[in-house]
Formats: C-alpha cells, sequence, structure tokens
C-alpha cells in the first residue's frame, strides 16, 4: 500500500511539474512577416521579409524579433541592391536587426483566454549597429492555441546612421519609414 502511494505521488509531482513546465514555454514565431515603406513625391518603396524570428515569454513578458536584413525583397532588383549596400544598410556588415524588450503591461494580457489584447513593448532596437530605445504599442491576439502579433510604427533612418546627403536615394527614400509587423506564434 505504501508503495503504491509513493508511487500515485511520484507521478502526481511529476505532472504537476511538466505542466508548469509547459505554461513556462516561450512562444516562437517561425511565421513573421516584417515590411517597411518609404513614401515621396517621387516614388512609394515597399520590402517585405518573411525570414524573420520571434520569441515571447508570456512569463516574463520578454520579446525578441531577429530579423535577417538581406531577407527584404523589393518589386525592383536595383533597389533591393541599395538597401543591401554599404551606402544604406551594409547587411554584409550588420546582417540582423534586433528587436530585444519588454511587454510592459503584461498583467493585462491572458496568453490563456481568446481575446485581442493591446499591448506597450519597451526595448532596444538595433539596427546597422546603432541601438535606440523604442516605445511602441502593438495588438497580441489569442485564439485557441494561435497568439499573433501585430504592430505598426515608424522609424527615423537618421536614428540609426542611414543618412543620404545627395544623389538618387536621398530624394526616393522617406527620411522615415513605417514598419509593418505581423507573427504568429
Amino acid at each position: 500500500m505504501k508503495k503504491n502511494s509513493i508511487i500515485f505521488s511520484t507521478l502526481a509531482l511529476m505532472f504537476i511539474f511538466s505542466t508548469a513546465a509547459l505554461e513556462a514555454e516561450k512562444l516562437v514565431s517561425t511565421k513573421t512577416h516584417f515590411k517597411f515603406y518609404s513614401h515621396t513625391a517621387v516614388e512609394d518603396i515597399e520590402a517585405n521579409n518573411y525570414a524573420a524570428l520571434g520569441t515571447i515569454d508570456p512569463e516574463s513578458g520578454a520579446v525578441i524579433f531577429s530579423v535577417p536584413m538581406q531577407g527584404f525583397e523589393f518589386e525592383k532588383a536595383l533597389m533591393q541592391k541599395h538597401f543591401n549596400s554599404g551606402n544604406f544598410l551594409n547587411t554584409k556588415k550588420f546582417p540582423k536587426a534586433k528587436l530585444k524588450g519588454q511587454i510592459t503591461n503584461l498583467d493585462e494580457i491572458d496568453f490563456k483566454t481568446d481575446g485581442t489584447y493591446p499591448a506597450m513593448v519597451e526595448g532596444d532596437l538595433n539596427i546597422k549597429g546603432v541601438s535606440q530605445q523604442i516605445k511602441e504599442k502593438g495588438t497580441i491576439s489569442v485564439k485557441g492555441n494561435q497568439v499573433t502579433v501585430d504592430s505598426k510604427f515608424n522609424i527615423t533612418l537618421a536614428d540609426y546612421k542611414i543618412t543620404f546627403v545627395k544623389g538618387k536615394p536621398s530624394t526616393n527614400v522617406a527620411k522615415t519609414v513605417e514598419v509593418t509587423v505581423k507573427a504568429e506564434f
């Protein structure tokens, strides 16, 4: 009898610890879409990147996105060439952009209950080797086992030492570009 209660207690503890471990797991997205959009009087430029990775820790609110810069695809090959060049983003020297942040209103988000929740993220955005503090809004949607993150915000290129003094890029690329993020976890 004592042997059965020990076995039962051991199984119960294993179940409790395995359930707790599952709940504490980070959410990982390999279905992450980053888009940037530049509008000027001369032309509109849009690029899409489906190669980014993202993680969210529902317990701590830690958020990380890693974006391979050469993964951006443009309508025109020349735009892609300029984007990757040493005069613009120098993607060979700086192959990734990275956001490392924290959901600051984590207590308002329930990752286990279906719904749409506003989210505030603060952290460091690193582009071209330059880090800037950001504070941006987004939306976290929970439906079943699916968590989706959506956000749209602006980046001023000069903040990341991406500038043009003269020539065609200075008139064709906006000083501030719109970034859209959609990630499925």
